[in-house]
């Protein structure tokens, strides 16, 4: 395993790339919160411009910085299986609710382990490693969720003020994927902001060189 996955000086910018996630996922957070009617048409849509974004960002930035081959094929992996889906999703977005749990679920549980299993590779030789571990469980988290949730779910109820409505499971995993993309959202701001203000490369500690069995001061 290399001392540091980060091609040369570029992973001192690395800290754009949670910043740029971030802002994508707080609004596709905000697009939801504050949009009535969460059909599986508008589930699909907003997750599709979510995926689509978040996978290409993802993406350009994994080739160019990462000098790791397993970091940059699992974070390249990532981008592309994201913007996949959201052309996928936006394409079938009149599929229905059996298309859009499927889509979600399968997103959820393919990069949520791709980022899981890189923080975990990378956990205590790299800063960034906490966000991906994270992020990638979050992730895990709503592809279960996901699968959990009743596809012929439809349970009427009565809300305050006399008003009645049914929740459906279209609604339900909208609003998973809502509260999943306000959850990463305010993450990746703390982790990119703590990466920026370090001031130094997302690299803490030294490394162990698996294959010599020195130890190397990350610089």
């Amino acid at each position: 395993m290399p001392s540091i996955p980060f091609d040369g000086a570029k992973h001192d910018r690395y800290w754009m790339v949670p910043i740029l996630r971030a802002v994508i996922a707080l609004a596709t957070a905000g697009v939801v919160t504050f949009t009535q009617g969460h059909s599986s048409q508008f589930g699909l849509v907003v997750f599709g411009v979510f995926t689509l974004l978040s996978g290409a960002i993802v993406g350009a930035f994994a080739f160019p910085n990462f000098s790791d081959t397993v970091t940059r094929a699992f974070f390249l992996g990532q981008g592309v299986i994201g913007v996949v889906t959201g052309v996928f999703s936006l394409l079938v977005s009149g599929g229905g609710l059996s298309i859009f749990l499927y889509v979600v679920t399968l997103w959820a549980a393919l990069t949520g382990f791709l980022e899981l299993y890189s923080g975990i590779r990378w956990r205590g030789r790299l800063a960034a490693a906490k966000d991906w571990t994270a992020v990638g469980a979050f992730t895990v988290l709503l592809a279960i969720a996901t699968l959990l949730v009743p596809p012929g779910l439809e349970q009427r109820f009565a809300a305050p003020g006399g008003v009645e409505g049914v929740l459906r499971a279209d609604i339900v995993v909208v609003g998973l994927v809502g509260a999943y993309a306000a959850i990463i959202g305010v993450y990746l701001v703390i982790g990119g902001l703590s990466l920026r203000w370090a001031g130094k490369r997302p690299v803490a500690g030294t490394v162990t060189d698996d294959t010599t069995g020195t130890a190397g001061a990350a610089s």
